[in-house]
């Protein structure tokens, strides 16, 4: 698989699980996720700012967690 092709099913799955805790689970806690999954809404969206920093783009903690 080519690298593009990896970032684009990268990118899929991602807005997948975005859309997933979002829409059909928002009932889901985070400390729930945590508990289970060893990560949370808030570890998303530290990640999401964190990559969009290494880029050189501004992101407030407050945008990063409308994103989640």
């Amino acid at each position: 698989m080519d690298d593009q092709t990896q970032l684009e099913l990268d990118a899929a799955a991602f807005r997948a699980l975005r859309a997933h805790l979002m829409e059909k689970r928002p009932d889901v806690q985070n400390i729930d996720l945590m508990n289970l999954a060893g990560f949370c809404r808030n570890c998303l969206s530290r990640w999401y700012q964190e990559a969009a920093q290494e880029r050189g783009i501004e992101m407030s903690v407050e945008q990063a967690r409308e994103a989640f």
